[in-house]
Protein backbone atom coordinates (compact mmCIF):
# COMPACT_ATOMS: atom_id res chain seq x y z
CA UNK A 1 0.00 0.00 0.00
CA UNK A 2 2.69 2.09 0.59
CA UNK A 3 4.00 2.22 -3.33
CA UNK A 4 0.35 2.16 -4.05
CA UNK A 5 -0.28 5.64 -2.37
CA UNK A 6 2.73 7.25 -3.68
CA UNK A 7 2.12 6.02 -6.86
CA UNK A 8 -1.11 7.67 -6.97
CA UNK A 9 0.30 11.07 -5.28
CA UNK A 10 2.94 11.15 -7.92
CA UNK A 11 0.17 10.41 -10.85
CA UNK A 12 -1.99 13.60 -8.90
CA UNK A 13 1.11 15.83 -8.34
CA UNK A 14 2.11 15.49 -11.98
CA UNK A 15 -1.67 15.46 -14.14
CA UNK A 16 -4.26 16.87 -10.87
CA UNK A 17 -6.90 16.12 -13.68
CA UNK A 18 -6.80 12.47 -12.56
CA UNK A 19 -8.98 13.75 -9.73
CA UNK A 20 -12.14 13.30 -11.61
CA UNK A 21 -10.97 9.85 -12.91
CA UNK A 22 -10.21 8.10 -9.73
CA UNK A 23 -13.57 7.86 -8.34
CA UNK A 24 -14.74 8.16 -4.20
CA UNK A 25 -11.49 8.58 -2.38
CA UNK A 26 -10.69 10.01 1.03
CA UNK A 27 -8.22 11.38 2.73
CA UNK A 28 -8.44 8.93 5.66
CA UNK A 29 -8.29 5.75 3.29
CA UNK A 30 -4.72 5.96 3.28
CA UNK A 31 -2.59 4.38 5.38
CA UNK A 32 0.28 6.91 5.69
CA UNK A 33 -1.20 9.54 7.86
CA UNK A 34 1.13 12.45 5.27
CA UNK A 35 -0.11 10.74 2.43
CA UNK A 36 -3.60 11.26 3.40
CA UNK A 37 -3.26 15.40 4.32
CA UNK A 38 -1.60 15.69 1.05
CA UNK A 39 -4.35 14.35 -0.86
CA UNK A 40 -6.61 16.87 0.87
CA UNK A 41 -4.24 19.88 -0.51
CA UNK A 42 -4.50 18.11 -3.39
CA UNK A 43 -8.65 18.46 -3.34
CA UNK A 44 -8.58 21.80 -1.85
CA UNK A 45 -5.94 23.12 -3.82
CA UNK A 46 -7.12 24.89 -7.30
CA UNK A 47 -5.77 22.68 -10.35
CA UNK A 48 -3.13 24.67 -12.54
CA UNK A 49 -3.99 25.16 -16.13
CA UNK A 50 -3.83 22.56 -19.10
CA UNK A 51 -0.12 23.87 -19.60
CA UNK A 52 0.92 21.75 -16.49
CA UNK A 53 1.85 21.86 -12.86
CA UNK A 54 4.64 24.48 -12.02
CA UNK A 55 6.97 25.40 -8.91
CA UNK A 56 4.53 27.58 -7.72
CA UNK A 57 1.36 25.45 -7.62
CA UNK A 58 3.39 22.63 -6.17
CA UNK A 59 4.80 24.92 -3.55
CA UNK A 60 0.84 25.72 -2.90
CA UNK A 61 -0.14 22.51 -2.32
CA UNK A 62 2.77 22.27 -0.14
CA UNK A 63 2.42 24.73 2.40
CA UNK A 64 -1.82 23.33 2.81
CA UNK A 65 -0.62 20.08 4.03
CA UNK A 66 2.06 21.04 6.15
CA UNK A 67 0.60 21.93 8.84
CA UNK A 68 -1.58 18.81 9.31
CA UNK A 69 2.13 16.80 8.05
CA UNK A 70 5.08 18.77 9.21
CA UNK A 71 7.40 15.67 7.87
CA UNK A 72 5.77 16.72 4.55
CA UNK A 73 9.03 17.98 2.20
CA UNK A 74 9.54 19.61 -1.24
CA UNK A 75 12.12 16.60 -1.96
CA UNK A 76 9.67 14.12 -1.21
CA UNK A 77 7.20 15.68 -3.50
CA UNK A 78 9.88 14.78 -6.23
CA UNK A 79 10.23 11.26 -4.83
CA UNK A 80 6.45 10.75 -5.30
CA UNK A 81 6.56 12.06 -8.68
CA UNK A 82 9.35 9.75 -9.79
CA UNK A 83 7.62 6.60 -7.64
CA UNK A 84 4.44 7.03 -10.17
CA UNK A 85 5.41 4.30 -13.31
CA UNK A 86 2.07 5.49 -15.35
CA UNK A 87 0.11 8.49 -13.96
CA UNK A 88 -2.58 7.54 -16.32
CA UNK A 89 -2.81 4.22 -13.99
CA UNK A 90 -4.33 6.68 -11.38
CA UNK A 91 -7.98 4.72 -10.71
CA UNK A 92 -6.00 1.76 -10.41
CA UNK A 93 -4.19 3.06 -7.71
CA UNK A 94 -7.18 4.38 -6.10
CA UNK A 95 -8.69 1.04 -6.52
CA UNK A 96 -6.01 -0.75 -4.57
CA UNK A 97 -6.52 2.22 -1.84
CA UNK A 98 -10.17 1.97 -1.20
CA UNK A 99 -9.47 -2.25 -1.12
CA UNK A 100 -6.86 -1.95 1.96
CA UNK A 101 -8.83 0.31 3.34
CA UNK A 102 -11.42 -1.76 3.94
CA UNK A 103 -9.76 -4.41 4.71
CA UNK A 104 -8.20 -2.18 7.84
CA UNK A 105 -12.25 -0.94 8.90
CA UNK A 106 -12.80 -4.96 8.87
CA UNK A 107 -10.52 -5.93 11.20
CA UNK A 108 -11.38 -2.38 13.35
CA UNK A 109 -14.72 -3.74 13.58
CA UNK A 110 -13.52 -7.48 14.77
CA UNK A 111 -11.17 -5.77 17.15
CA UNK A 112 -14.09 -3.54 18.48
CA UNK A 113 -15.97 -7.01 18.86
CA UNK A 114 -13.56 -8.95 20.69
CA UNK A 115 -13.26 -6.04 22.80
CA UNK A 116 -17.02 -5.91 23.90
CA UNK A 117 -17.63 -9.43 24.27
CA UNK A 118 -14.37 -9.48 26.56
CA UNK A 119 -15.63 -6.19 28.91
CA UNK A 120 -17.20 -7.56 31.91
CA UNK A 121 -17.42 -4.40 33.17
CA UNK A 122 -20.15 -3.27 30.89
CA UNK A 123 -23.34 -2.74 32.76
CA UNK A 124 -25.48 -4.50 29.52
CA UNK A 125 -22.83 -6.85 28.46
CA UNK A 126 -24.67 -9.03 26.23
CA UNK A 127 -26.79 -6.23 24.88
CA UNK A 128 -23.55 -3.89 23.98
CA UNK A 129 -22.32 -6.68 22.19
CA UNK A 130 -25.42 -7.72 19.96
CA UNK A 131 -25.02 -3.97 19.10
CA UNK A 132 -21.39 -4.34 18.09
CA UNK A 133 -22.09 -7.45 16.11
CA UNK A 134 -25.21 -5.22 14.06
CA UNK A 135 -22.85 -2.67 13.56
CA UNK A 136 -20.41 -5.04 11.71
CA UNK A 137 -23.24 -6.62 9.98
CA UNK A 138 -23.86 -3.15 8.64
CA UNK A 139 -20.29 -2.17 7.76
CA UNK A 140 -20.18 -5.27 5.74
CA UNK A 141 -23.40 -4.50 3.75
CA UNK A 142 -22.35 -1.05 2.98
CA UNK A 143 -18.87 -2.55 1.75
CA UNK A 144 -20.86 -5.04 -0.54
CA UNK A 145 -22.55 -2.19 -2.17
CA UNK A 146 -18.77 -0.45 -2.70
CA UNK A 147 -17.26 -3.22 -4.58
CA UNK A 148 -18.73 -5.95 -7.36
CA UNK A 149 -18.72 -9.40 -6.59
CA UNK A 150 -16.55 -11.96 -8.46
CA UNK A 151 -16.54 -15.67 -8.87
CA UNK A 152 -13.87 -16.83 -6.21
CA UNK A 153 -13.29 -19.46 -3.76
CA UNK A 154 -13.35 -18.65 0.42
CA UNK A 155 -10.25 -18.27 2.61
CA UNK A 156 -8.35 -21.46 2.18
CA UNK A 157 -7.11 -21.99 5.72
CA UNK A 158 -9.94 -21.72 8.39
CA UNK A 159 -8.64 -19.94 10.96
CA UNK A 160 -8.31 -21.79 15.04
CA UNK A 161 -11.13 -21.06 17.09
CA UNK A 162 -9.94 -20.01 20.55
CA UNK A 163 -11.00 -22.19 23.11
CA UNK A 164 -13.87 -21.33 25.69
CA UNK A 165 -13.05 -20.09 28.92
CA UNK A 166 -13.92 -22.65 31.51
CA UNK A 167 -13.54 -20.70 34.86
CA UNK A 168 -14.80 -21.70 37.81
CA UNK A 169 -17.84 -19.46 38.11
CA UNK A 170 -19.16 -20.74 34.28
CA UNK A 171 -18.47 -24.56 35.25
CA UNK A 172 -20.32 -23.77 38.71
CA UNK A 173 -23.69 -22.32 36.65
CA UNK A 174 -22.95 -25.14 34.55
CA UNK A 175 -23.29 -27.61 37.70
CA UNK A 176 -26.52 -25.85 39.20
CA UNK A 177 -28.63 -26.30 35.85
CA UNK A 178 -27.79 -29.94 35.70
CA UNK A 179 -28.87 -30.25 39.55
CA UNK A 180 -31.77 -27.84 39.16
CA UNK A 181 -32.95 -29.05 35.82
CA UNK A 182 -33.27 -32.72 37.30
CA UNK A 183 -34.77 -31.58 40.21
CA UNK A 184 -37.58 -29.47 38.07
CA UNK A 185 -37.45 -31.70 35.08
CA UNK A 186 -40.98 -30.32 33.69
CA UNK A 187 -39.39 -26.71 33.98
CA UNK A 188 -36.82 -27.66 32.02
CA UNK A 189 -38.66 -29.26 29.27
CA UNK A 190 -39.13 -25.56 28.02
CA UNK A 191 -35.74 -24.74 27.50
CA UNK A 192 -35.55 -25.81 23.88
CA UNK A 193 -33.31 -22.79 23.40
CA UNK A 194 -30.23 -24.10 24.94
CA UNK A 195 -28.07 -26.32 23.18
CA UNK A 196 -25.24 -28.93 24.31
CA UNK A 197 -23.07 -26.77 22.42
CA UNK A 198 -23.37 -23.86 24.30
CA UNK A 199 -21.57 -25.70 27.58
CA UNK A 200 -18.26 -24.72 28.15
CA UNK A 201 -17.24 -28.58 29.65
CA UNK A 202 -18.12 -31.64 27.41
CA UNK A 203 -19.17 -33.36 30.71
CA UNK A 204 -21.63 -30.84 31.46
CA UNK A 205 -22.73 -31.21 27.32
CA UNK A 206 -23.15 -34.55 27.86
CA UNK A 207 -25.34 -34.88 31.22
CA UNK A 208 -27.48 -32.02 29.45
CA UNK A 209 -27.66 -34.36 26.40
CA UNK A 210 -28.51 -37.26 28.83
CA UNK A 211 -31.32 -35.11 30.82
CA UNK A 212 -33.12 -34.23 27.18
CA UNK A 213 -33.16 -37.48 25.84
CA UNK A 214 -34.91 -38.76 29.16
CA UNK A 215 -37.27 -36.22 29.05
CA UNK A 216 -37.95 -36.74 25.12
CA UNK A 217 -38.60 -40.64 25.91
CA UNK A 218 -41.16 -39.92 28.46
CA UNK A 219 -39.05 -41.32 31.03
CA UNK A 220 -38.70 -40.63 34.96
CA UNK A 221 -35.64 -37.67 35.73
CA UNK A 222 -34.25 -37.82 38.86
CA UNK A 223 -30.42 -38.38 39.74
CA UNK A 224 -30.49 -42.30 39.64
CA UNK A 225 -31.84 -42.42 35.99
CA UNK A 226 -29.66 -39.67 35.30
CA UNK A 227 -26.89 -42.07 36.11
CA UNK A 228 -27.93 -44.50 34.56
CA UNK A 229 -28.47 -42.37 31.33
CA UNK A 230 -24.61 -41.29 32.00
CA UNK A 231 -23.25 -44.99 32.53
CA UNK A 232 -25.15 -45.33 28.73
CA UNK A 233 -23.61 -42.47 27.36
CA UNK A 234 -19.97 -43.39 28.44
CA UNK A 235 -18.89 -41.45 31.40
CA UNK A 236 -19.08 -43.76 33.88
CA UNK A 237 -16.06 -44.36 35.08
CA UNK A 238 -14.18 -42.23 32.73
CA UNK A 239 -16.01 -38.22 32.96
CA UNK A 240 -17.39 -38.87 36.68
CA UNK A 241 -18.06 -41.27 38.84
CA UNK A 242 -21.40 -42.02 40.54
CA UNK A 243 -20.58 -40.56 44.02
CA UNK A 244 -19.44 -37.28 42.51
CA UNK A 245 -22.67 -37.57 39.85
CA UNK A 246 -24.87 -38.11 43.01
CA UNK A 247 -23.47 -34.87 44.85
CA UNK A 248 -23.24 -32.73 42.04
CA UNK A 249 -27.04 -33.47 41.72
CA UNK A 250 -28.04 -32.61 45.34
CA UNK A 251 -27.56 -29.12 45.65
CA UNK A 252 -30.82 -27.76 43.00
CA UNK A 253 -30.80 -23.88 43.25
CA UNK A 254 -33.09 -21.18 41.96
CA UNK A 255 -34.77 -22.39 38.40
CA UNK A 256 -33.33 -24.39 35.75
CA UNK A 257 -34.50 -20.98 33.44
CA UNK A 258 -32.00 -18.78 35.23
CA UNK A 259 -28.89 -20.94 35.10
CA UNK A 260 -29.59 -21.93 31.49
CA UNK A 261 -29.89 -18.01 30.03
CA UNK A 262 -26.40 -17.67 31.95
CA UNK A 263 -24.51 -20.23 30.39
CA UNK A 264 -26.76 -19.07 27.04
CA UNK A 265 -25.21 -15.78 27.63
CA UNK A 266 -21.67 -17.05 28.30
CA UNK A 267 -21.90 -19.01 24.82
CA UNK A 268 -22.48 -15.83 22.92
CA UNK A 269 -19.58 -13.87 24.39
CA UNK A 270 -17.29 -16.74 23.41
CA UNK A 271 -19.02 -17.14 20.02
CA UNK A 272 -18.76 -13.29 19.46
CA UNK A 273 -15.20 -13.47 20.23
CA UNK A 274 -14.96 -16.41 17.91
CA UNK A 275 -16.49 -14.80 15.17
CA UNK A 276 -14.20 -11.79 16.11
CA UNK A 277 -11.16 -14.05 15.26
CA UNK A 278 -11.85 -15.73 12.62
CA UNK A 279 -12.50 -12.44 10.89
CA UNK A 280 -9.35 -11.16 12.21
CA UNK A 281 -7.92 -13.80 10.76
CA UNK A 282 -9.27 -13.29 7.32
CA UNK A 283 -8.25 -9.87 7.49
CA UNK A 284 -4.52 -10.38 7.96
CA UNK A 285 -4.56 -12.61 4.95
CA UNK A 286 -3.16 -10.40 2.12
CA UNK A 287 -4.23 -12.64 -0.16
CA UNK A 288 -7.85 -12.32 0.38
CA UNK A 289 -9.68 -9.46 -1.67
CA UNK A 290 -12.32 -7.43 -0.80
CA UNK A 291 -14.93 -9.61 -1.73
CA UNK A 292 -14.02 -12.59 -0.32
CA UNK A 293 -13.39 -10.83 3.02
CA UNK A 294 -17.40 -9.61 3.02
CA UNK A 295 -18.08 -13.37 1.92
CA UNK A 296 -16.35 -15.11 4.56
CA UNK A 297 -17.01 -12.61 7.66
CA UNK A 298 -21.46 -13.15 6.73
CA UNK A 299 -20.48 -16.37 6.84
CA UNK A 300 -18.89 -16.13 10.37
CA UNK A 301 -21.73 -13.58 11.19
CA UNK A 302 -24.29 -16.51 10.60
CA UNK A 303 -22.93 -18.75 13.71
CA UNK A 304 -23.54 -15.61 16.02
CA UNK A 305 -26.62 -15.06 14.30
CA UNK A 306 -27.93 -18.25 15.27
CA UNK A 307 -26.72 -18.03 18.41
CA UNK A 308 -28.51 -14.99 18.97
CA UNK A 309 -32.00 -15.88 17.92
CA UNK A 310 -31.84 -18.60 20.34
CA UNK A 311 -30.95 -16.13 23.42
CA UNK A 312 -33.69 -14.07 22.18
CA UNK A 313 -36.10 -16.72 22.63
CA UNK A 314 -34.85 -17.15 26.09
CA UNK A 315 -35.11 -13.81 27.18
CA UNK A 316 -37.95 -12.66 25.24
CA UNK A 317 -40.50 -15.60 25.31
CA UNK A 318 -43.77 -15.10 23.66
CA UNK A 319 -46.59 -14.37 25.20
CA UNK A 320 -49.23 -16.58 25.05
CA UNK A 321 -52.09 -16.02 22.71
CA UNK A 322 -55.51 -15.64 25.08
CA UNK A 323 -58.63 -16.67 23.64
CA UNK A 324 -60.81 -14.34 22.69
CA UNK A 325 -64.40 -14.43 25.08
CA UNK A 326 -67.07 -15.76 22.56
CA UNK A 327 -69.68 -13.25 21.28
CA UNK A 328 -73.13 -13.30 22.71
CA UNK A 329 -75.67 -12.84 20.19
CA UNK A 330 -76.91 -9.22 20.26
CA UNK A 331 -80.94 -9.26 21.21
CA UNK A 332 -83.46 -8.69 18.15
CA UNK A 333 -83.94 -4.98 17.83
CA UNK A 334 -88.06 -4.07 19.13
CA UNK A 335 -89.87 -3.16 15.82
CA UNK A 336 -92.51 -0.85 15.55
CA UNK A 337 -95.71 -2.10 17.13
CA UNK A 338 -98.13 -3.61 14.69
CA UNK A 339 -100.91 -1.65 13.32
CA UNK A 340 -104.20 -2.35 14.46
CA UNK A 341 -107.45 -1.11 12.49
CA UNK A 342 -109.27 1.63 14.17
CA UNK A 343 -112.18 0.94 16.18
CA UNK A 344 -115.30 2.10 14.61
CA UNK A 345 -118.12 2.12 17.25
CA UNK A 346 -121.31 1.45 16.10
CA UNK A 347 -124.47 3.66 16.83
CA UNK A 348 -128.04 2.12 16.71
CA UNK A 349 -130.60 4.01 14.78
Amino acid sequence: MHYAEQSLLGALLLDPHHLDDIGTLEPDHFSDHGHGELFRALRKTPAPGPHGTSPVWLNTVLDTARPHAPGLTAPYLHTLVQACPRPSHAAAYARMIRADHARRSLRSHAQHLAQTAMDTTLPHHVQATVRQADALAQFLDDLSGRFAPHPGSLPRIPPPVPARNTNEDALDEERLLIATATAHPGEASQMRWLLPEDFAHALHATLWQGLTALRQRGDPVDPITLLWEAQHRGLLPHGITPTQLLALLSTPVASPEHWGERILERALLARAQAVAARITAYCDDPANSPHQLITSSRRALADLTALRSRWHQATHPAVPRTARPARTPAPPRAGPPPRTAPLTVRTPR
